[in-house]
């Protein structure tokens, strides 16, 4: 450094020179500085993440050396870290590339299997009588469409038998008698002339297994007492109770893999047909419905079993580890690699959580580096929370 200037004697020529010699040295020492190679210091920041600054270098009062700020690192964001290599690897860092994932939220949820509510089929006579002969005569018992089930004595019945045949086989009688059920065969039989039945045979007219009989041979039964019960249990429902927090994640559609606790090796497949539309007011659940194939029968109503549904996430399909994130509740930051082991603070906006990622809405582009190892240890280097005031209001 070249000064002109006129030196007089005395304590103020003195004053003067010394005054140059500092700033002289200041300058020789920012351009020599080894924490700058290839530029030079621009200042010197407090460790502890204090406002004091100094244009030389100096130490705290607990001894502490102030950090060197490079001048081409003024240009950077506020809070941008910058540690040597020998740092980088003692810390152990270790970063990964932004890119698209196929996200999709895994929803599991404890169910039941339950009678597909569409195929429940009764036995309820429209008249009263007595059973003469079962032919079905135990639970669990599979029928087949026209398959007899009982024969019934009906006062009833053998009046309008009569009635039909002194009315003259009038439509009005005939029609007295399909409206209780009277089998068609039976009347054909009539209209033949044959002699009337005493006792007339109901049949099935379903397919499927008996769940409840309460037929017994010789009993009286009244109008409209049910008899059987008779389900098709060739397709069953299985009702999934979904957390609250989950419904939005689960639509009608979706496919589900069901995994029954009595075969656990040979999970099933279904589809959501139905949401119901309410929550529990204590276990905060939804019930979904969903309907798999029961071909060979070995789905049994109240069978427990977990539902696994993957729903794909709309939006955005950028995601990062979720290592990455650093999470202050308030706000949400990743630390993004500049190069030279600098490291960049960046607020992000997130979406959904799935299992090792994080959906980022906003704030990363696809090809940046994030910080996914030694996250805290950078954030702790840096006193990044005080550089975070820089990005908004500072709560």
């Amino acid at each position: 450094m070249k000064v002109v200037s006129i030196v007089r004697p005395g304590l103020a020529g003195a004053v003067l020179i010394a005054v140059f010699s500092v700033i002289g040295a200041a300058q020789q020492v920012s351009a020599a500085d080894p924490a700058c190679p290839g530029g030079k210091v621009k200042l010197y920041r407090d460790p502890m993440g204090g406002p004091d600054t100094s244009p030389v270098p100096k130490k705290d009062s607990m001894n502490m050396a102030y950090i060197p700020v490079c001048e081409d690192e003024a240009a950077e964001t506020p809070g941008t870290v910058k540690l040597s290599l020998d740092k980088v690897q003692r810390l152990g860092v270790r970063t990964e590339e932004v890119r698209e994932h196929d996200l999709s939220r895994l929803v599991r949820a404890f169910a039941t299997v339950q009678f597909d509510e569409r195929k429940q089929y009764v036995v309820a006579p429209k008249y009263a009588g007595w059973i003469e002969k079962l032919f079905v005569n135990a639970t669990g018992d599979v029928v087949k469409p026209g398959q007899p089930l009982f024969e019934v004595y009906s006062p009833e019945l053998a009046v309008l038998q009569q009635e039909w045949r002194l009315a003259g086989r009038s439509a009005y009688a005939a029609d007295k008698l399909r409206n209780l059920d009277y089998p068609e065969a039976d009347l054909e039989r009539l209209r033949r002339g044959d002699a009337p039945l005493r006792t007339v045979t109901i049949r099935s007219l379903v397919a499927g297994t008996v769940v409840e009989k309460m037929a017994v041979e010789g009993m009286r039964f009244g109008l409209g007492e049910v008899l059987f019960r008779i389900v098709d249990t060739s397709t069953m429902w299985v009702m999934a109770e979904v957390y609250e927090q989950d419904l939005a994640y689960v639509k009608v559609g979706d496919r589900a893999r069901i995994v029954v606790n009595a075969w656990p090796q040979q999970p099933l497949e279904g589809k959501v047909t139905y949401i119901y539309p309410a929550v529990g007011k204590e276990s905060r659940t939804a019930r979904l419905r969903i309907e798999v194939a029961n071909p060979d029968g070995r789905l049994r109503a109240d069978m427990a079993a977990t539902v696994e549904i993957a729903s794909p996430i709309d939006g955005s399909r950028l995601a990062v580890p979720d290592s990455a994130v650093i999470d202050s509740g308030r706000r949400q930051v990743v630390l993004v690699e500049r190069g030279e082991g600098r490291y960049e603070p960046r607020p992000v906006r997130l979406g959904a959580r799935v299992p090792g990622f994080v959906q980022v809405l906003d704030g990363l582009s696809a090809g940046e580096k994030v910080v996914t190892q030694a996250t805290f240890l950078i954030d702790a280097e840096s006193n990044i929370r005080a550089a975070l005031s820089a990005f908004g209001d500072g709560k």
